[in-house]
Protein backbone atom coordinates (compact mmCIF):
# COMPACT_ATOMS: atom_id res chain seq x y z
CA UNK A 1 0.00 0.00 0.00
CA UNK A 2 1.24 3.46 -0.63
CA UNK A 3 -1.10 4.97 1.68
CA UNK A 4 -4.54 4.36 0.78
CA UNK A 5 -3.98 3.21 -2.63
CA UNK A 6 -2.56 -0.35 -3.08
CA UNK A 7 0.43 -0.57 -5.24
CA UNK A 8 -0.90 -3.27 -8.10
CA UNK A 9 1.38 -4.39 -9.41
CA UNK A 10 4.50 -3.60 -7.34
CA UNK A 11 5.81 -1.29 -10.07
CA UNK A 12 6.60 2.02 -10.42
CA UNK A 13 7.68 4.38 -13.57
CA UNK A 14 11.01 6.66 -12.55
CA UNK A 15 10.47 10.09 -12.71
CA UNK A 16 12.62 11.24 -15.89
CA UNK A 17 13.22 14.59 -16.54
CA UNK A 18 11.44 15.97 -20.06
CA UNK A 19 9.43 12.34 -20.26
CA UNK A 20 7.56 12.05 -17.88
CA UNK A 21 5.34 14.67 -17.88
CA UNK A 22 1.34 14.56 -17.90
CA UNK A 23 0.96 12.91 -21.14
CA UNK A 24 3.57 10.23 -20.88
CA UNK A 25 2.44 9.06 -17.73
CA UNK A 26 -1.25 8.91 -18.92
CA UNK A 27 -0.41 6.96 -21.63
CA UNK A 28 1.85 4.49 -19.46
CA UNK A 29 -1.33 4.15 -17.61
CA UNK A 30 -3.16 2.98 -20.08
CA UNK A 31 -1.46 0.49 -20.83
CA UNK A 32 -1.08 -1.69 -17.41
CA UNK A 33 -1.26 -0.74 -13.72
CA UNK A 34 1.59 0.89 -10.92
CA UNK A 35 2.70 4.07 -9.89
CA UNK A 36 3.51 6.86 -12.12
CA UNK A 37 5.69 9.57 -10.68
CA UNK A 38 6.04 13.19 -12.61
CA UNK A 39 9.00 14.86 -13.45
CA UNK A 40 11.52 16.05 -10.56
CA UNK A 41 11.32 19.51 -9.27
CA UNK A 42 12.93 21.71 -6.73
CA UNK A 43 11.22 22.63 -3.72
CA UNK A 44 12.28 26.23 -4.31
CA UNK A 45 10.95 26.56 -7.00
CA UNK A 46 7.65 25.14 -6.02
CA UNK A 47 6.96 27.49 -2.78
CA UNK A 48 8.41 30.13 -5.38
CA UNK A 49 5.94 29.26 -7.46
CA UNK A 50 8.40 29.28 -10.55
CA UNK A 51 5.54 28.76 -13.99
CA UNK A 52 7.47 26.13 -15.39
CA UNK A 53 7.43 24.05 -12.11
CA UNK A 54 3.67 24.98 -11.96
CA UNK A 55 3.17 23.21 -15.32
CA UNK A 56 5.47 20.14 -14.76
CA UNK A 57 3.23 19.43 -11.21
CA UNK A 58 -0.14 19.59 -13.40
CA UNK A 59 -1.85 16.05 -12.66
CA UNK A 60 -4.87 14.56 -15.15
CA UNK A 61 -8.18 13.84 -13.65
CA UNK A 62 -7.70 10.33 -13.72
CA UNK A 63 -4.64 10.17 -12.09
CA UNK A 64 -4.74 8.49 -8.68
CA UNK A 65 -2.25 8.49 -6.53
CA UNK A 66 -1.48 11.94 -7.97
CA UNK A 67 2.92 11.29 -7.43
CA UNK A 68 5.33 14.25 -7.76
CA UNK A 69 8.61 13.79 -6.61
CA UNK A 70 10.86 16.59 -5.02
CA UNK A 71 14.42 17.26 -4.86
CA UNK A 72 15.77 19.95 -2.10
CA UNK A 73 18.42 20.52 -0.01
CA UNK A 74 17.44 22.61 2.96
CA UNK A 75 15.32 20.61 5.83
CA UNK A 76 13.49 24.56 5.98
CA UNK A 77 12.64 24.47 2.14
CA UNK A 78 11.90 20.91 2.14
CA UNK A 79 9.12 21.25 5.14
CA UNK A 80 7.17 24.53 3.41
CA UNK A 81 7.08 22.82 -0.39
CA UNK A 82 5.91 19.75 1.43
CA UNK A 83 3.41 21.80 3.85
CA UNK A 84 2.45 23.53 0.49
CA UNK A 85 1.94 20.04 -1.11
CA UNK A 86 -0.61 19.48 1.49
CA UNK A 87 -2.32 22.89 1.79
CA UNK A 88 -2.96 22.72 -1.53
CA UNK A 89 -4.05 19.08 -1.86
CA UNK A 90 -1.01 18.94 -4.82
CA UNK A 91 -0.90 16.05 -4.49
CA UNK A 92 -1.43 12.12 -2.79
CA UNK A 93 2.10 10.86 -2.89
CA UNK A 94 6.00 12.37 -1.99
CA UNK A 95 9.23 10.85 -3.12
CA UNK A 96 12.57 12.75 -2.47
CA UNK A 97 15.02 12.67 -4.75
CA UNK A 98 18.05 11.38 -3.79
CA UNK A 99 19.98 9.69 -6.96
CA UNK A 100 20.19 12.61 -9.50
CA UNK A 101 23.84 12.43 -10.64
CA UNK A 102 23.82 15.47 -12.81
CA UNK A 103 26.38 17.85 -11.87
CA UNK A 104 24.01 21.33 -11.77
CA UNK A 105 22.52 18.78 -8.52
CA UNK A 106 25.40 17.01 -7.11
CA UNK A 107 27.92 20.17 -7.34
CA UNK A 108 24.90 22.08 -4.72
CA UNK A 109 25.06 19.13 -2.56
CA UNK A 110 22.01 17.38 -3.78
CA UNK A 111 20.81 14.38 -5.09
CA UNK A 112 23.41 11.14 -4.86
CA UNK A 113 26.28 13.26 -3.15
CA UNK A 114 23.51 14.34 -0.18
CA UNK A 115 23.15 10.70 1.25
CA UNK A 116 26.80 11.08 2.12
CA UNK A 117 25.97 13.87 4.90
CA UNK A 118 23.89 11.29 7.11
CA UNK A 119 22.76 14.00 9.56
CA UNK A 120 21.25 16.53 6.87
CA UNK A 121 20.07 13.53 4.69
CA UNK A 122 18.24 12.28 8.19
CA UNK A 123 16.98 16.09 8.72
CA UNK A 124 15.45 16.47 5.13
CA UNK A 125 13.58 13.31 5.00
CA UNK A 126 12.35 13.89 8.77
CA UNK A 127 11.17 16.98 7.45
CA UNK A 128 9.10 16.17 4.38
CA UNK A 129 7.37 13.61 6.71
CA UNK A 130 6.03 15.53 9.59
CA UNK A 131 5.25 17.97 7.33
CA UNK A 132 3.11 15.66 5.14
CA UNK A 133 1.92 13.34 8.46
CA UNK A 134 -1.49 16.08 8.80
CA UNK A 135 -2.66 14.80 5.34
CA UNK A 136 -1.54 11.17 5.70
CA UNK A 137 0.55 11.57 2.45
CA UNK A 138 3.08 8.85 2.41
CA UNK A 139 6.44 10.17 2.14
CA UNK A 140 8.87 7.81 -0.36
CA UNK A 141 12.75 8.14 -0.92
CA UNK A 142 14.87 7.30 -4.05
CA UNK A 143 18.84 6.65 -4.10
CA UNK A 144 21.55 5.52 -5.44
CA UNK A 145 24.13 3.17 -3.84
CA UNK A 146 26.44 6.03 -3.35
CA UNK A 147 28.91 8.75 -4.89
CA UNK A 148 31.62 6.40 -5.73
CA UNK A 149 32.74 2.91 -4.61
CA UNK A 150 34.85 5.08 -2.24
CA UNK A 151 31.36 6.60 -0.81
CA UNK A 152 28.81 3.97 -0.61
CA UNK A 153 25.91 5.27 1.68
CA UNK A 154 22.88 3.45 0.56
CA UNK A 155 22.67 0.69 3.91
CA UNK A 156 23.03 3.78 6.26
CA UNK A 157 20.77 6.49 4.43
CA UNK A 158 18.04 3.27 3.68
CA UNK A 159 17.90 2.98 7.65
CA UNK A 160 18.29 6.90 8.22
CA UNK A 161 15.38 7.01 5.74
CA UNK A 162 13.29 4.50 7.73
CA UNK A 163 13.46 5.93 11.47
CA UNK A 164 12.71 9.29 9.81
CA UNK A 165 9.56 7.35 8.67
CA UNK A 166 9.60 6.84 4.83
CA UNK A 167 7.16 5.13 3.43
CA UNK A 168 9.51 2.60 1.38
CA UNK A 169 13.02 3.15 0.01
CA UNK A 170 13.67 2.76 -3.88
CA UNK A 171 17.67 1.87 -4.58
CA UNK A 172 19.03 2.36 -8.09
CA UNK A 173 21.62 0.36 -8.04
CA UNK A 174 24.42 2.25 -9.18
CA UNK A 175 26.91 4.97 -7.81
CA UNK A 176 26.36 8.54 -8.70
CA UNK A 177 29.87 8.25 -10.93
CA UNK A 178 28.94 5.61 -13.13
CA UNK A 179 25.62 7.78 -14.28
CA UNK A 180 24.38 5.06 -16.59
CA UNK A 181 26.98 2.96 -17.00
CA UNK A 182 28.26 -0.62 -17.03
CA UNK A 183 25.31 -2.86 -14.99
CA UNK A 184 23.44 -1.95 -11.58
CA UNK A 185 24.87 -3.96 -8.48
CA UNK A 186 21.28 -5.79 -7.68
CA UNK A 187 22.97 -7.43 -5.01
CA UNK A 188 22.93 -3.81 -3.02
CA UNK A 189 19.24 -4.26 -3.63
CA UNK A 190 19.59 -7.55 -1.50
CA UNK A 191 21.65 -6.41 0.99
CA UNK A 192 19.78 -3.11 1.43
CA UNK A 193 16.50 -5.42 1.71
CA UNK A 194 18.18 -7.15 4.50
CA UNK A 195 18.75 -4.42 6.25
CA UNK A 196 15.42 -2.57 6.46
CA UNK A 197 12.16 -3.51 7.45
CA UNK A 198 10.18 -0.97 5.64
CA UNK A 199 9.46 -1.81 1.81
CA UNK A 200 12.73 -1.80 -0.54
CA UNK A 201 12.00 -1.22 -4.67
CA UNK A 202 14.91 -1.82 -6.99
CA UNK A 203 15.93 -0.17 -9.91
CA UNK A 204 18.32 -0.41 -12.37
CA UNK A 205 18.43 -2.65 -15.79
CA UNK A 206 14.44 -3.82 -16.19
CA UNK A 207 14.78 -3.81 -19.65
CA UNK A 208 11.82 -6.40 -20.01
CA UNK A 209 9.19 -7.82 -17.35
CA UNK A 210 11.36 -11.14 -16.83
CA UNK A 211 13.55 -8.43 -15.35
CA UNK A 212 11.99 -7.27 -12.68
CA UNK A 213 10.56 -10.74 -12.30
CA UNK A 214 14.54 -11.84 -11.90
CA UNK A 215 15.48 -9.02 -10.09
CA UNK A 216 12.52 -9.73 -6.87
CA UNK A 217 13.48 -13.17 -7.30
CA UNK A 218 17.74 -12.67 -6.60
CA UNK A 219 17.13 -9.84 -4.52
CA UNK A 220 13.75 -10.10 -2.19
CA UNK A 221 12.67 -6.61 -2.73
CA UNK A 222 9.54 -5.67 -2.88
CA UNK A 223 8.81 -3.60 -6.13
CA UNK A 224 10.87 -2.41 -9.12
CA UNK A 225 11.26 0.94 -10.57
CA UNK A 226 11.07 1.41 -14.29
CA UNK A 227 12.92 3.96 -16.30
CA UNK A 228 14.93 3.84 -19.56
CA UNK A 229 13.29 0.52 -19.96
CA UNK A 230 9.54 1.73 -20.97
CA UNK A 231 11.03 4.76 -23.17
CA UNK A 232 9.27 4.23 -26.44
CA UNK A 233 7.76 1.15 -25.31
CA UNK A 234 5.11 2.39 -22.99
CA UNK A 235 3.08 -1.29 -23.36
CA UNK A 236 6.14 -2.87 -21.16
CA UNK A 237 3.62 -1.96 -18.29
CA UNK A 238 1.34 -4.24 -19.95
CA UNK A 239 4.09 -6.74 -20.13
CA UNK A 240 4.98 -5.94 -16.65
CA UNK A 241 1.47 -6.08 -15.00
CA UNK A 242 1.14 -10.08 -16.85
CA UNK A 243 4.21 -11.10 -15.66
CA UNK A 244 3.64 -9.65 -11.73
CA UNK A 245 -0.28 -11.41 -12.34
CA UNK A 246 0.86 -14.76 -13.75
CA UNK A 247 3.98 -14.59 -10.64
CA UNK A 248 0.85 -14.34 -7.80
CA UNK A 249 -1.07 -17.03 -9.52
CA UNK A 250 -3.90 -14.60 -10.32
CA UNK A 251 -5.30 -13.06 -14.02
CA UNK A 252 -4.31 -10.36 -16.02
CA UNK A 253 -6.58 -7.57 -16.07
CA UNK A 254 -4.04 -5.52 -17.90
CA UNK A 255 -5.57 -2.39 -19.91
CA UNK A 256 -4.00 -2.52 -23.54
CA UNK A 257 -6.31 0.39 -24.47
CA UNK A 258 -4.34 1.76 -27.02
CA UNK A 259 -2.86 -1.28 -28.82
CA UNK A 260 -5.55 -2.00 -32.35
CA UNK A 261 -7.70 -4.84 -32.39
CA UNK A 262 -5.20 -7.45 -32.95
CA UNK A 263 -2.64 -6.92 -30.71
CA UNK A 264 -0.59 -9.72 -28.96
CA UNK A 265 -2.87 -9.93 -25.37
CA UNK A 266 -1.51 -9.13 -22.19
CA UNK A 267 -1.22 -12.57 -21.29
CA UNK A 268 1.76 -12.53 -23.30
CA UNK A 269 4.81 -10.38 -24.08
CA UNK A 270 3.59 -7.44 -25.90
CA UNK A 271 5.29 -7.37 -29.19
CA UNK A 272 3.10 -4.76 -31.56
CA UNK A 273 3.50 -4.59 -35.29
CA UNK A 274 4.64 -0.95 -36.50
CA UNK A 275 0.93 -0.54 -37.31
CA UNK A 276 0.36 -0.44 -33.72
CA UNK A 277 3.08 1.52 -32.96
CA UNK A 278 2.06 4.25 -34.79
CA UNK A 279 -1.41 4.11 -33.32
CA UNK A 280 0.44 4.32 -29.95
CA UNK A 281 2.82 6.88 -31.29
CA UNK A 282 -0.27 8.67 -32.94
CA UNK A 283 -1.45 9.11 -29.14
CA UNK A 284 1.48 10.06 -27.55
CA UNK A 285 1.81 13.27 -29.46
CA UNK A 286 -2.13 14.33 -29.02
CA UNK A 287 -2.12 13.89 -25.55
CA UNK A 288 1.44 16.37 -25.21
CA UNK A 289 -0.63 18.30 -27.76
CA UNK A 290 -3.70 18.69 -25.42
CA UNK A 291 -1.17 18.88 -22.12
CA UNK A 292 -0.19 22.16 -24.02
CA UNK A 293 -3.56 23.30 -24.79
CA UNK A 294 -4.74 23.18 -21.26
CA UNK A 295 -1.58 24.93 -20.21
CA UNK A 296 -3.11 27.99 -21.84
CA UNK A 297 0.29 30.25 -22.41
CA UNK A 298 2.30 30.61 -25.29
CA UNK A 299 5.83 29.83 -25.90
CA UNK A 300 8.04 32.28 -27.14
CA UNK A 301 10.10 30.41 -30.09
CA UNK A 302 13.61 31.98 -31.48
CA UNK A 303 15.29 33.80 -28.14
CA UNK A 304 18.11 34.68 -30.50
CA UNK A 305 16.16 36.37 -32.49
CA UNK A 306 14.85 40.77 -31.89
CA UNK A 307 11.61 40.75 -30.06
CA UNK A 308 10.48 42.12 -33.36
CA UNK A 309 10.76 38.94 -34.95
CA UNK A 310 9.78 36.12 -32.20
CA UNK A 311 6.67 34.49 -32.36
CA UNK A 312 4.51 32.40 -30.06
CA UNK A 313 4.34 29.03 -31.47
CA UNK A 314 1.09 27.02 -31.17
CA UNK A 315 0.35 24.32 -28.74
CA UNK A 316 -0.19 21.91 -31.29
CA UNK A 317 3.36 22.60 -32.59
CA UNK A 318 5.01 22.54 -28.99
CA UNK A 319 3.47 19.38 -28.26
CA UNK A 320 4.62 17.96 -31.68
CA UNK A 321 8.19 19.62 -30.90
CA UNK A 322 8.26 17.82 -27.54
CA UNK A 323 7.44 14.27 -29.14
CA UNK A 324 10.31 14.60 -31.87
CA UNK A 325 13.01 12.84 -28.94
CA UNK A 326 10.57 9.53 -28.40
CA UNK A 327 10.54 8.96 -31.95
CA UNK A 328 13.99 6.99 -32.56
CA UNK A 329 12.95 5.11 -29.45
CA UNK A 330 9.28 4.70 -31.01
CA UNK A 331 11.11 3.13 -34.08
CA UNK A 332 13.91 0.80 -32.71
CA UNK A 333 14.93 -1.74 -34.94
CA UNK A 334 12.32 -1.49 -37.42
CA UNK A 335 13.88 -1.06 -41.32
CA UNK A 336 12.92 2.58 -41.95
CA UNK A 337 15.20 4.40 -44.19
CA UNK A 338 16.84 7.35 -43.34
CA UNK A 339 15.28 10.12 -44.70
CA UNK A 340 12.44 8.93 -43.18
CA UNK A 341 13.78 9.15 -40.10
CA UNK A 342 14.45 13.04 -40.23
CA UNK A 343 11.67 13.78 -41.52
CA UNK A 344 9.93 12.20 -38.65
CA UNK A 345 12.31 13.85 -36.36
CA UNK A 346 11.34 17.03 -37.83
CA UNK A 347 7.44 17.15 -38.00
CA UNK A 348 5.48 20.13 -36.42
CA UNK A 349 1.66 19.13 -36.68
CA UNK A 350 -0.42 16.33 -36.20
CA UNK A 351 -1.00 16.00 -39.76
CA UNK A 352 1.97 15.98 -40.70
CA UNK A 353 3.25 13.34 -38.22
CA UNK A 354 0.25 11.23 -39.38
CA UNK A 355 1.43 11.64 -43.04
CA UNK A 356 5.52 10.68 -41.97
CA UNK A 357 3.54 7.58 -40.25
CA UNK A 358 1.36 6.69 -43.04
CA UNK A 359 4.23 6.12 -45.81
CA UNK A 360 6.17 3.81 -43.77
CA UNK A 361 6.20 -0.55 -44.47
CA UNK A 362 3.39 -0.65 -41.28
CA UNK A 363 2.87 -4.30 -41.98
CA UNK A 364 6.55 -4.69 -40.09
CA UNK A 365 7.02 -7.05 -37.28
CA UNK A 366 8.10 -6.20 -34.29
CA UNK A 367 11.89 -6.16 -33.99
CA UNK A 368 12.86 -8.99 -31.65
CA UNK A 369 16.82 -8.34 -31.70
CA UNK A 370 16.08 -4.91 -29.65
CA UNK A 371 14.20 -7.20 -26.95
CA UNK A 372 16.63 -6.98 -23.28
CA UNK A 373 18.70 -4.07 -25.05
CA UNK A 374 19.35 -1.16 -23.27
CA UNK A 375 17.27 2.48 -24.74
CA UNK A 376 17.76 5.87 -23.68
CA UNK A 377 20.94 6.87 -21.91
CA UNK A 378 23.76 5.16 -22.03
CA UNK A 379 27.29 7.06 -20.61
CA UNK A 380 30.27 6.59 -19.25
CA UNK A 381 31.65 6.67 -15.82
CA UNK A 382 32.44 10.12 -14.33
CA UNK A 383 33.83 11.57 -11.25
CA UNK A 384 30.91 13.49 -9.48
CA UNK A 385 31.31 17.37 -8.77
CA UNK A 386 30.90 17.80 -5.10
CA UNK A 387 31.36 21.65 -3.47
CA UNK A 388 34.28 22.31 -1.91
CA UNK A 389 35.53 20.42 1.32
CA UNK A 390 32.30 17.88 0.81
CA UNK A 391 33.54 14.74 2.02
CA UNK A 392 35.38 16.06 4.96
CA UNK A 393 33.02 15.25 7.34
CA UNK A 394 30.22 13.41 6.61
CA UNK A 395 28.29 14.59 10.17
CA UNK A 396 28.30 18.04 9.22
CA UNK A 397 24.63 19.31 8.62
CA UNK A 398 25.33 22.96 6.90
CA UNK A 399 23.42 23.22 4.30
CA UNK A 400 25.63 24.81 1.27
CA UNK A 401 25.82 27.69 0.31
CA UNK A 402 23.85 28.92 -2.95
CA UNK A 403 22.48 24.94 -2.65
CA UNK A 404 18.88 26.27 -2.60
CA UNK A 405 18.55 28.90 -5.04
CA UNK A 406 15.41 28.43 -7.47
CA UNK A 407 16.82 28.70 -10.66
CA UNK A 408 15.40 26.29 -12.83
CA UNK A 409 12.16 25.04 -11.82
CA UNK A 410 13.13 21.45 -12.36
Amino acid sequence: MLGKYPVDPPVVLAPMAGITNVAYRRLCAEQGGGIYTCEMVMTRALIERNPKTTRMIQFHESERPRSLQLYGVDPVTVRKAVEMVVDEDLADHIDMNFGCSVPKVTRKGGGSALPYKRRLFGQIVAAAVEAAAPSGIPVTVKMRTGIDDDHLTFIDAGLAAQDAGATWVALHARTGAQRYSGEADWEAIARLKDALSVPVLGNGDIWEADDALRMVDQTGCDGVVVGRGCLGRPWLFADLEAAFRRRSGGRSDSHGADLEAGAIGADDRVMPSLREVAHIMRRHARLLVDWYTDAGDPVPEGRSLRPEKRRNITAEEHGCADFRKHIAWYLKGFSIGGEQRKALAMVSSLNELDDRLDALDLDQQFPREVLGKPRGRTNSPAKVHLPEGWLDDPEDDTVPAGADVEHSGG
